[in-house]
């Protein structure tokens, strides 16, 4: 495979002490953690030798946090039957790795082991240095008699390299029991990614039956109660890590994931979060602990400052890539209406996290400013819905059914920090900054509006393009209709009272595919023919793209 990319610095991790867009799905969803153990509901996503073999890899293995000499590779063991994920059982157990540049791994460019101790749920991290930039990379572990498949990575281009072009899968909301992960399969199956993001809510935290699809359980989750000790959170990441499909995916191209609130809790917050009942749940502050070190041991990411998500990396002159944590230091959302959305003392980012951004952004000398970004930027209005479409649409965001159109949980919730970050964009001049957005399960093209009172008149700082969910239910779903209903009538709606948005699809499940060139940003959208299908398939909907130096958005009829 030829990837287009060509390079990255090491990754700008801030040095400074940093101080959803969804229901509410504490009736909707809480799904338990249970992952390799060799009965129940998961025996059938267990490879049938897994029983016999020990050493075993169950859960696949996978790259992310592409550097220009590096990469950080990932894998879990099972040492014997009895140490499932979150067990705390089952001996120290020697896992090696081999990098090489060929995919039969004879031209070896990096070797070494380490031993997988319960203490960290058997899993295991290597964070290869000393590579080459833009270049393919092959990698395997082992242990005793047992090998994972061999994998592909790719390193990012040089921080000076002429990158002609960069094409990442974009990823988000990813709910076991409301069907099949296909999306990530067909994104596998390309074979011309440089990396994918994944936005938010990799994993959720719900129980069985609250969450499903229309209500349904399409594949259960198991243990069957709602996450909440360090335990639980390994073991729910040790189930999704058993899915071929997301599988497949990790095998083919590096991940660059940032968490939303579905990783911890729903609607989290610094202090807590909607889904969790203080006392009756335990303390907040030993759920978010235990859900952030299961992230880490689970996920091929590097920590950044006080173990967050937030961190930066670049790829060549052509784009950089600020990946930001909007539930670690956030305030606690408001209630709509009550006008203290605007107060200069509440935020989104924490301050050290917002001054972080503002100074990457105009630093930058790439041509493209990358935000991921898991809550919707832009403004969004709907109290001009009628009733019928305004009340489903209200129980998806988390609004109000007979309240203003106007969703909290995102930077909504938060207008000060977004004022002065659009601002910031304004006096500096800094173009070609694109937001790339989950958690909404909507898709969605927009223009970032400085005033959204008066534009198009004034003008537009930013882009956003925000990709829907992989199986996590949206408007359709909850109000039951057949897929596209609602869109085909909710959309003129919305996009009349928001001048700045010129796509939205409130019905369809799937991914979009980033592809940057220095003329353009273009972000492919495309749907499942049906979530709860594990054989679904995948079709182009819509294109939408921004040129260099407009700010603003434009359909496109040429997908890439």
């Amino acid at each position: 495979m030829t990837s287009r990319y060509r390079s990255s610095t090491s990754a700008d991790v801030p040095s400074e002490r940093p101080d959803s867009l969804s229901p509410r799905r504490r009736t909707v969803v809480k799904a338990a953690a249970a992952t390799v153990v060799l009965a129940g509901p998961l025996a059938a996503a267990l490879p049938a030798r897994a029983a016999a073999e020990t050493p075993a890899f169950l859960h696949g293995l996978a790259s992310g946090d592409p550097l220009p000499d590096g990469i950080l590779l990932w894998t879990r063991v099972t040492p014997a039957a009895e140490a499932t994920p979150g067990s705390g059982l089952g001996p120290d157990t020697e896992v090696s790795w081999v990098v090489a540049t060929d995919r039969a791994l004879t031209n070896v460019v990096n070797k070494g082991s380490t031993t997988a101790t319960a203490a960290s749920d058997h899993t295991v991290k290597a964070d290869i240095r000393g590579l080459q930039p833009a270049t393919d990379y092959y990698f395997r572990f082992s242990a005793g008699g047992a090998r994972t498949p061999v994998a592909r990575t790719r390193t990012a281009p040089a921080a000076d390299a002429a990158v002609t072009g960069l094409r990442f899968g974009v990823v988000s909301c990813a709910n076991w029991e409301a069907g099949y992960f296909s999306s990530y399969r067909h994104l596998a199956a390309r074979g011309d990614l440089d990396a994918w993001l994944h936005l938010g809510d990799y994993i959720y935290e719900y129980g069985t039956g609250q969450y499903g699809a229309r209500g349904a359980v399409v594949r259960q989750t198991s243990p069957t109660h709602e996450i909440l000790t360090l335990a639980d959170y390994r073991t729910r990441h040790g189930l999704y890590k058993t899915d071929p499909d997301l599988q497949a995916l990790h095998v083919k191209a590096p991940v660059i994931a940032i968490w939303d609130d579905h990783e911890f809790a729903n609607d989290t917050w610094s202090g807590g979060a909607e889904n969790h009942t203080e006392g009756a749940e335990g303390a907040w502050s030993a759920r978010q602990a235990a859900a952030k070190q299961a992230y880490f041991e689970w996920m091929p990411v590097r920590p950044a400052i006080a173990g967050t998500t937030y961190r930066r990396l670049r790829f060549g002159k052509l784009a950089d890539l600020s990946l930001l944590d909007l539930r670690s230091f956030r305030s606690q959302q408001v209630k709509v209406g009550n006008g203290t959305v605007d107060d200069p003392d509440r935020t989104i980012t924490g301050r050290a996290q917002l001054d972080w951004l503002k100074a990457g952004l105009k630093g930058s000398d790439t041509t493209w400013r990358l935000v991921g970004n898991s809550v919707m930027i832009s403004p969004f209005v709907i109290g001009s819905l009628s009733a019928d479409l305004f009340k489903p649409l209200a129980k998806l965001l988390g609004l109000p059914q007979d309240g203003l159109g106007l969703n909290t949980d995102q930077w909504d919730g938060y207008t000060d920090d977004r004022r002065e970050l659009l601002a910031h964009l304004r006096a500096n001049a800094i173009r070609n900054t694109v937001f790339l957005t989950g958690d909404i399960h909507m898709a969605w093209a927009n223009d970032v509006p400085v005033d959204a009172g008066t534009y198009p008149l004034s003008a537009s700082a930013a882009t956003e393009f925000v990709v829907t969910s992989v199986t996590s239910d949206n408007l359709d779903d909850i109000v039951k209709v057949p897929e596209g209903t609602l869109t085909a009538i909710a959309s003129p709606v919305i996009r009349a009272a928001n001048r700045h948005v010129h796509f939205v699809d409130t019905d369809r499940h799937g991914y979009g595919v980033l592809d940057i060139t220095a003329e353009r940003a273009q972000m492919d959208y495309y749907v499942l023919s049906d979530r709860t299908k594990a054989d679904a398939t995948s079709s182009w909907a819509r294109s939408y793209r921004t040129r260099s130096g407009t700010q603003k958005v434009e359909r496109t009829y040429d997908p890439v």
